[in-house]
């Protein structure tokens, strides 16, 4: 008999295969494909309008795996046609390393063995108001968004909401915004539910994945914890999904099979027929405008837990104190520092800059140090004495000889955070001062720099956006925001509503139990617009505001954007390209075209770069007519499409 046989790789249809084996939609299946042997799922269709002739190949074996639910296969076909992705790349986000990994032994699973321990843990009013509204779904698919200010306890009532689904046998899925959260949220779930999750992320060893793999597709795990790529783990029986801070833009993957999980999670609870909810302090602009035309539900917690106050706010005008000479830290900053430590309080320097200095020019030579792969400056991180690329990785040592003899003399234009930590150990020589960066906490020695952060082992820290996700750290008081007007220069389209969610977040990692705390920002301009929207406790103004500029602007989420980006080694040739490509598809698609334009980082990674934005309606119809159109172009040799749908970042 034969069988439509989907493969992970970049066909967009599967191949017909025969089987004497009875097989049904969802198995896995090993096969031959070439000189290879390899793992394919049984589809739901078969390729259409094939003409070609093939020799059909015959099925190896079954996999003891269990088989993928129609509604996932459902999905991913959704999946492949909005994010305009082959089929076989969405099948290949759901495999482990291109495999299904087969059933093992149940003591593999026995360190995730779901035995609930009973808790103490007294919701307030609004918690259990919350939590009522998050199970009314009947188990079925509803969108429920929880908006909570930071602090307010929003974890315990998604905790609570999931408790009752483990205990009826069905499995839980907490999306989180970045690795770096999972530890400490590992911790607080363990405490919690008297049983440990799986964790889910790049940083999960083979050997491990293979066994959380496995253990979600036979229902042996019932708790995921983990990053986007969790949500494509081939679940048996799932029953809620948590997106944690679904505002985060991080929840975007950019490069390769983009999509955006938070929108993506959604779709798929719909597919399962499952409740997803949204936790967020301030939600998305697209969250936000579903709220207020119905389509979600929303429940808010406008107090922190336990009654806990917000920290306060003050603006230090650095036109009116003394700012010393390469000094980023005003005397008057100083001063209140100094105050907050007296109290034994924790304080936080933020500037969301990696690395000592964006720039580094020799005074004597001129010469200034650009990426060879990028169009971008290297970032000087002094403490391994060398430049970085942050887009490529490209790094080099920064030599000291000068082209105009002996040595250079480095100018470094601009602070990033270790440059903030040397000033900072300079005006407070005895306190234990360490940096918050994704530099410094993907490291293994992680989890034990968080223990000496919870336990005020170290007094001062210096971060970067990083701190700013939903970690929780008692003694934490006092946070210097050191130079917020970095922060309103740029071109962005949502750059106010990342601004708006940043420094929410930031803030509400002050004062978090009960002790006065206060957040100051330095600046120039003490009248800003910006300042004002942080500083305001209700986001919802601004959001309405943005809403508005939004429609009148024919901007998401009001209208759609796909992104199309072509990439080559030979800019002229690639800037024809565009041209050809753009008489090609214009008068097919049902959408308005801007550009052809060079990209923003017009040079990545030895490629150059050029852009077209494709303006429509927020429908599918953009899309069914990309996918008509693109695979009748033939591109030029050496010359690439990457296609994004519904893109976040515009810098």
């Amino acid at each position: 008999m034969k069988y439509p046989i989907l493969l992970p790789n970049i066909f967009n249809h599967p191949f017909t295969y025969e089987s004497d084996l009875n097989l049904k939609v969802g198995e896995f299946v090993l096969i031959p494909f070439g000189k290879s042997k390899i793992t394919g799922v049984v589809w739901n269709e078969f390729e259409k309008n094939n003409t070609k002739k093939f020799k059909i190949k015959r099925v190896i074996k079954r996999l003891d795996v269990t088989p993928l639910k129609k509604d996932t296969i459902n999905f991913l076909n959704w999946f492949s046609e909005y994010n305009l992705i082959p089929k076989g790349m969405a099948l290949k986000l759901i495999l482990l390393s291109s495999e299904a990994i087969e059933k093992k032994e149940k003591k593999f699973y026995e360190p995730f063995r779901d035995n609930i321990k009973k808790n103490s843990i007294t919701l307030s009013v609004n918690q259990i108001k919350s939590l009522e509204k998050m199970n009314s779904s009947n188990k079925k698919f509803r969108v429920h968004v929880l908006q909570g200010t930071t602090g307010s306890g929003k974890t315990l009532v998604y905790f609570e909401a999931m408790k009752s689904l483990i205990e009826k046998g069905f499995q839980s899925l907490i999306l989180l915004p970045e690795i770096g959260l999972t530890s400490q949220f590992e911790q607080k779930f363990s405490e919690y539910f008297g049983f440990n999750p799986a964790i889910w992320h790049s940083g999960i060893s083979k050997k491990k994945k293979e066994i959380i793999w496995s253990g979600i597709s036979c229902g042996e795990i019932k708790v995921i914890i983990g990053a986007r790529s969790s949500l494509f783990l081939p679940f048996k029986n799932l029953g809620i999904i948590i997106v944690d801070e679904e505002h985060d833009q991080s929840f975007k993957q950019d490069e390769g099979v983009t999509y955006n999980a938070r929108d993506m999670a959604i779709s798929r609870a719909s597919f399962e027929n499952i409740p997803i909810n949204l936790i967020t302090a301030v939600p998305s602009i697209e969250t936000f405008e579903n709220i207020k035309k119905g389509k979600y539900e929303v429940s808010r917690l406008s107090k922190r837990f336990k009654n806990a106050a917000l920290p306060n706010y003050e603006i230090i005008n650095l036109n009116n104190t003394r700012l010393e000479k390469q000094s980023w830290l005003s005397e008057k900053i100083i001063e209140k520092v100094n105050l907050h430590l007296e109290k034994k309080d924790q304080v936080l320097f933020f500037l969301n800059r990696r690395g000592f200095s964006p720039n580094a020019l020799c005074n004597k030579c001129y010469s200034s140090f650009s990426c060879p792969n990028c169009t971008i400056n290297l970032v000087y991180h002094k403490n391994k004495n060398n430049l970085m690329c942050h887009y490529c990785g490209f790094k080099s040592e920064l030599k000291r000889d000068c082209k105009k003899g002996n040595q250079c003399e480095f100018i470094f234009s601009g602070p990033g955070v270790e440059r903030i930590s040397e000033e900072v150990k300079r005006k407070f020589p005895n306190k234990k001062i360490d940096i918050f960066s994704s530099d410094t906490m993907n490291k293994k020695d992680s989890k034990e720099k968080i223990r000496k952060i919870m336990n005020n082992e170290i007094q001062i820290l210096v971060g970067t956006q990083l701190i700013s996700k939903g970690f929780h750290f008692p003694h934490l008081n006092c946070i210097v925001v050191v130079d917020i007007d970095l922060s309103s220069h740029g071109h962005d389209l949502r750059g106010a509503e990342k601004n708006l969610q940043l420094y929410h977040q930031l803030s509400g990692r002050a004062g978090r139990t009960g002790k006065p705390a206060t957040v100051y920002f330095q600046t120039y301009e003490s009248n800003s617009k910006m300042i004002s929207e942080i500083t305001n406790e209700n986001p919802d103004i601004f959001l309405e505001r943005e809403l508005e500029i939004r429609k009148k602007n024919k901007l998401p989420p009001y209208q759609r954007f796909i992104s199309l980006i072509l990439t080559g080694e030979n800019e002229r040739k690639l800037e024809k390209e565009a041209f050809d490509f753009k008489n090609f598809i214009e008068s097919k698609i049902n959408g308005r075209i801007l550009g052809p334009v060079n990209a923003p980082l017009f040079r990545l990674k030895k490629k150059f770069r050029i852009r077209f934005l494709i303006r429509g309606l927020k429908s599918m119809k953009m899309q069914s007519s990309l996918s008509k159109i693109i695979p009748k172009y033939k591109f030029s040799s050496g010359i690439k499409l990457s296609v994004d749908v519904d893109p976040i970042n515009f810098n």
